[in-house]
């Protein structure tokens, strides 16, 4: 068995990087894709041609016909999304449910569980930023060891058993933010029609990823948000609730950290962050709007504005030591090719001194903290066609040396417009 054949694609930023694209690509040398974290709160956006495809549960792979792509344990799924999902890339003619397998031990994400989550971003005037998707309130659920999994689909008594309890839970909390408790009927109705699509793709996915990578399948390992959103990493409370770092894949998925061979940091040229929270780079200016006009900087699952703003380094380096980083995939370079001067946060200014390291310990130190930034000249060359580097204006190429010498991590690919063929590739996958 080669570990070299499994590889963890991540965010390092605070997701939107980019990630879809990238997996997309990755996923052409692949034999097997799984998605090991989230739920319909991550939108991977894809370019095929000029067909433009948005992703919500189903992993970026799934586009690539004939590559087994699997949903795993780790994450939170709304049935009728997914079944939406399926729906809408047959209606494109790919029948996607031919190579999805789904985890019976994912849990099922409900109605109430969207409910609560709309509910309490109306209560605190949407402070936290969340999806109104239900993923926060999901896994509570399954945290509180009252989640319900897709396997009791294969039960309906007993599922509604389960919904039944869980709801009583959730009734104060509803009640008190001033919503309407749902039947349990409303809730399980619906979940069970989708659920006739989806029993036949249930299995015991771990069992599965095993046996590819026993067999030494070429897999990839595809995350959802960020490293700075990651529950236990990221800039806290202001988080998703799963694991999105590279050491969720195992968890997630069901594997051992020594199956792991390369893990693979997906970052924008910039900065971009949906939601609250801290986000010392941003933009509060005409550059930011150009930036995220250039970017087309809104988000794939919600429509609303992304923030924008300057590299943050410290806070790659940081993606890089959590992570294990072992490449890095570039993305959206050619949106600054609008810009004049590009800066790039390259310290910290704080309360003890000036520090080369993203401060996370909390959320006083990021919002004490004063970015430190160097400027690059720009390039008004289009660089959409660039297929290696030497094609690249000498700004950009000092621009991007600079981001791989700084974070101590190589470059495995740039992307240089959304398209699968506007990429230079420097390492392809799987190549030992």
């Amino acid at each position: 068995m080669n570990p070299k054949n499994a590889i963890v694609i991540v965010g390092a930023q605070w997701g939107d990087e980019g990630k879809g694209k990238v997996v997309d690509l990755f996923t052409e040398r692949a034999e097997l894709v799984v998605r090991y974290a989230g739920g319909a709160n991550a939108g991977h956006t894809l370019y095929v041609g000029n067909d433009k495809v948005v992703m919500r549960l189903l992993p970026s792979g799934i586009l690539r016909e004939g590559i087994p792509c699997v949903l795993g344990q780790g994450m939170v799924i709304d049935p009728s999304a997914l079944v939406g999902e399926l729906g809408e890339l047959a209606a494109r003619g790919r029948h996607a449910a031919r190579d999805l397998i789904v985890s019976d031990r994912a849990h099922l994400l409900f109605s109430y569980h969207q409910l609560v989550d709309g509910l309490r971003e109306k209560a605190t005037g949407g402070a936290i930023g969340t999806t109104k998707r239900g993923i926060g309130p999901a896994y509570e659920d399954k945290i509180a060891r009252r989640g319900v999994r897709l396997g009791l689909l294969r039960h309906p008594s007993r599922l509604r058993e389960e919904v039944a309890s869980a709801l009583a839970a959730w009734a104060p909390t509803i009640v008190a933010l001033g919503g309407e408790v749902p039947t349990v009927d409303a809730v399980v109705e619906p979940v069970l029609r989708a659920g006739e699509t989806l029993l036949p793709l249930l299995r015991e996915t771990s069992l599965f990823v095993d046996d590819a990578l026993r067999a030494d399948k070429r897999a990839l390992f595809e995350g959802a948000q960020g490293t700075l959103l990651d529950v236990d990493h990221g800039t806290y409370p202001f988080v998703t609730s799963s694991s999105s770092i590279a050491g969720g894949a195992c968890t997630g998925a069901g594997v051992g950290p020594a199956r792991i061979g390369e893990v693979i940091g997906i970052t924008k040229a910039y900065t971009t962050r949906v939601g609250g929270g801290p986000f010392p780079t941003e933009l509060l200016s005409d550059v930011g709007e150009r930036l995220r006009q250039a970017g087309g900087e809104f988000g794939a699952v919600t429509g609303r504005p992304r923030r924008t703003g300057w590299l943050d380094l410290p806070g790659l380096r940081y993606a890089a030591r959590v992570n294990g980083l072992t490449g890095l995939a570039l993305t959206k370079l050619d949106v600054l090719s609008t810009m004049a001067s590009i800066d790039v946060c390259v310290a910290y200014d704080t309360p003890e001194g000036r520090t080369p390291h993203l401060p996370v310990d909390s959320l006083a130190d990021v919002e004490a903290a004063r970015p430190v930034f160097r400027t690059f000249d720009g390039w008004s060359t289009p660089i959409e066609g660039a297929r290696s580097l030497a094609e690249l204006p000498a700004a950009a190429r000092r621009y991007i040396d600079f981001i791989e010498e700084s974070v101590g991590v190589p470059l495995s690919l740039v992307s240089v417009g959304p398209r699968r063929d506007e990429t230079i590739v420097l390492r392809s996958p799987f190549t030992h």
